[in-house]
């Protein structure tokens, strides 16, 4: 299989699965994974911002992946997040990752402090060399890391045979198209900003992996057929409408108090009976008050489907 054929797709970010105490909950992941098997999506992003992974522990995350892989492997693409803010512990979660065998590793920047294009380079090396038989992919989010992938950056990258992408979660889609050009035909490119996944799809993106897919996988399933195995302008259209549904369900759900990811948790329960917990501190737990705007955004994912499905 291509890397191309490997990621081609819609990958949800994969949600922390919690019990009622805020512990990592093994059953729970497993529930997830399954959950999304089951919706036919082409795999899973584990540990990334959607999955909190920076307010784990390295055992935790640890915990997590094995339990995705103990539904997952060879069923369904598996990408691990394995970057924290130091290298040693990035580089044992890589090595850990590649044991289970996941399809690949990715990776942010180091946070805090703005090192230069070399130092990122050799972070990201470190951690590639501690899997030297996975796929590296770079994950580019420059509204919260603080750090954007450049030309010159990614050429360093590229010299290292395992670094088969970019995870691209900028707003402009011409990085889309910058990325891929740089990397060549075979270079995987992830749209990452679920709002615009019609353009980044359309300028070149191999596949999306966002936030809000495994709440509804399968209006994101649909987009990406219409726009990679459509045909024409009428598929397109279509395409366009599904967007604009599932960006103002993202603007709803958005409009709670509560964190995005404590409204979808809570939304997987009502529509699906997938009960993973709740979000842990300092993410904000949704409130009395968030409660008609969650059913509201509940009814409004069923209502699409409907509708487009």
């Amino acid at each position: 299989m291509s890397n191309l054929e490997k990621y081609e797709g819609i990958i949800p970010a994969f949600y922390a699965c919690y019990d009622n105490e805020g512990k990592v909950s093994a059953e729970r992941t497993q529930e997830l994974t399954k959950h999304l098997l089951e919706k036919g999506v082409k795999g899973v992003y584990v540990c990334g911002s959607s999955g909190e992974c920076i307010y784990q522990s390295k055992e935790e995350r640890k915990l997590i992946l094995e339990n995705v892989m103990k539904v997952a492997k060879g069923k369904m693409t598996v990408i691990a997040h394995v970057a924290c803010n130091n290298t040693v512990d990035s580089m044992e979660l890589a090595a850990h990752a590649e044991s289970l065998g996941v399809d690949a590793i990715a990776s942010i920047p180091p946070i805090y402090f703005r090192l230069p294009d070399y130092a990122i380079a050799k972070y990201w090396n470190d951690i590639s060399s501690a899997a030297p038989n996975t796929d590296f992919i770079i994950y580019n989010i420059p509204q919260l890391a603080g750090v954007s992938l450049t030309t010159n950056l990614l050429d360093m990258m590229l010299k290292n045979p395992m670094v088969k992408g970019v995870k691209n979660s900028s707003m402009p889609v011409q990085d889309i198209q910058m990325f891929k050009a740089q990397g060549g035909k075979d270079f995987v490119v992830f749209n990452g900003p679920d709002e615009q996944l019609v353009s980044g799809l359309s300028i070149g993106a191999t596949g999306g992996i966002g936030g809000t897919y495994a709440v509804m996988p399968e209006l994101y399933n649909k987009i990406f057929a219409l726009v990679k195995h459509g045909n024409g302008s009428d598929d397109i259209k279509k395409a366009c409408e599904i967007q604009y549904a599932c960006d103002e369900i993202i603007y709803a759900m958005c409009g709670c108090k509560g964190n995005l990811y404590a409204v979808m948790k809570e939304i997987l329960r009502i529509n699906e009976g997938v009960d993973i917990g709740t979000v842990r501190s300092p993410l904000y737990d949704i409130v009395p008050e968030d409660t008609e705007k969650v059913n509201e955004c509940a009814k409004m994912i069923k209502t699409a489907i409907e509708k487009y499905i």
